[in-house]
């Protein structure tokens, strides 16, 4: 099923110029499932040339026209779902129901930024005198380069690609190299659909290249990247050079924090299967639990109990909860966190290991560690893995300082049934996005993304498509008023 992929460039599939590639790997069993192109600097220049063209062609489609090309690539998403949703399996080891929740939530982008392309309003501003009009539109961007990353293959392109087209910009998508299928049928999506050739490209290959290459290029004038921080930072500086518009979604590490009056159980019955989505490989997991200590022993042995009963496997096995992890280096850094959590003090409560018998993927334990000490590496590097360290508090200004001790500022979590302390709360977090008494964030019609070093910009909702668009004030003089 699993097939091997070319670039997309100007609205056809086509190979490196040079022929070369390089194999895809299935984390569950290690072994190659095809190939991607790795594409040239000629490629990336075709694709520059392919998007500046089909921005000009796209920026004149009308919005109603645009916004009907947009919903029919929702519709084929959807249409497609159980295809895409088992290539990602195949490609990232999450549980098939997982991939089809991905798959949807892709489709909902490209929904709801095909109703936003018809609301891109501007403004009127009262003139000081009667012979002027002062106005303001708003334009798209022009050529966007988009680079996404490997946890969430389809929802985080889609999530690029659909305010972008819905703009009226061109794109080149650059999918990670380790899960590319997924992006790729968007891709094939919207050019079934009928969006225009050079519209929207598909590259693929060695991604330090590719992305100084698109990035320093003057054809592109906005840059859009989920990712790690260091990688942010670095593309950060690239697109500097040029001062061009960019938009950057990186890591967090989100705090939890249970107050005493909340039910301890219910909040771990909550948080557990939160924590261990994706094997824990979520930007905005849960990754630090502060339970106040009245409720410590209830929380975290629910907690444990939770994370010991979940079935792990291959994401296309029957009742499989929780897949492998994308790579060995992310296994060794979990394996490395939980020692040094137990070294400075920490409890093992359920995991810390690799599973009995999986002698071939990279899979780890759901573990849970207790009475972490604020210093262990687990709580102050982002855990990007099946861990979570639970530590306790006691004091509100405490605890509110300890979470917001970290440069990252992506997402957290309060659970309070008190409405005045979890309003304080959510407001004295220093975060883009905060859950109260609920985890589930991310959804198409809300702004997604974060703060300090966790990004600038927001994707999602009514917001997101700004970040592909230029304001522009028009200030007009009368004919005939004697100027």
């Amino acid at each position: 099923m699993y097939q091997d992929l070319d670039l997309f460039i100007k609205g056809e599939w086509r190979p490196a110029s040079d022929g070369q590639t390089k194999p895809v790997t299935d984390p569950a069993t290690e072994e190659a499932l095809g190939t991607i192109a790795m594409a040239t600097e000629a490629d990336v220049d075709a694709a520059l040339q392919a998007a500046q063209e089909g921005f000009r062609a796209w920026r004149r489609v009308g919005t109603w026209d645009r916004a009907a090309k947009i919903r029919r690539a929702a519709d084929l998403i959807r249409e497609r779902a159980d295809r895409i949703a088992t290539l990602m399996s195949l490609e990232t080891g999450k549980p098939k129901a997982e991939s089809l929740g991905e798959t949807n939530a892709a489709a909902d982008q490209f929904e709801w930024y095909s109703e936003e392309t018809k609301r891109i309003y501007g403004q009127l501003i009262e003139a000081r005198t009667e012979d002027s009009r002062l106005s303001v539109i708003y334009q798209p961007v022009g050529v966007v380069a988009a680079f996404s990353a490997w946890n969430f293959p389809a929802l985080l392109p889609a999530r690029k690609i659909a305010p972008a087209i819905a703009a009226g910009c061109s794109i080149i998508i650059k999918p990670a190299g380790e899960t590319p299928a997924s992006c790729a049928e968007l891709v094939r999506a919207c050019h079934d659909a009928g969006i225009p050739p050079g519209v929207v490209n598909f590259v693929t290959g060695p991604s330090s290249a590719i992305a100084e290459q698109l990035i320093r290029s003057p054809i592109v004038r906005k840059v859009s990247v989920t990712g790690s921080v260091p990688v942010g930072k670095q593309i950060l500086s690239l697109a500097a050079e040029g001062v061009k518009k960019v938009s950057m979604e990186l890591g967090g590490h989100g705090p939890v924090v249970v107050f005493k009056d909340f039910d301890p159980v219910k909040a771990a019955e909550v948080c557990a299967p939160t924590k261990f989505r994706n094997c824990g490989q979520v930007c905005i997991s849960p990754t630090r639990f502060y339970v106040h200590e009245s409720r410590y022993e209830e929380f975290a042995g629910r907690f444990a109990e939770v994370a010991r009963g979940l079935k792990v496997g291959n994401g296309l096995d029957e009742g499989v909860q929780v897949g492998p992890m994308a790579n060995r280096r992310g296994v060794e850094t979990i394996r490395k966190m939980t020692e040094d959590a137990v070294s400075k003090g920490a409890e093992l409560l359920a995991g810390g290991r690799v599973p009995d018998g999986r002698n071939q993927g990279y899979f780890f334990e759901p573990t849970v560690l207790g009475r972490v000490p604020d210093d262990a590496m687990v709580m102050t590097e982002e855990p990007f893995g099946p861990i979570a360290p639970i530590t306790t508090f006691t004091d509100y200004d405490e605890v509110m300082e300890r979470a917001n001790a970290l440069p990252f500022g992506l997402a957290g979590y309060v659970f309070s049934n008190d409405l005045g302390l979890a309003t304080r709360a959510s407001e004295d977090l220093e975060l883009g996005m905060v859950g109260v008494n609920e985890m589930l964030l991310a959804t198409a019609e809300a702004p997604f993304g974060g703060i300090k070093e966790s990004g600038m910009g927001r994707e999602g909702g009514s917001l997101g498509i700004h970040d592909y668009l230029n304001p522009k004030y028009i200030k007009t003089k009368l004919p005939g008023s004697g100027a």
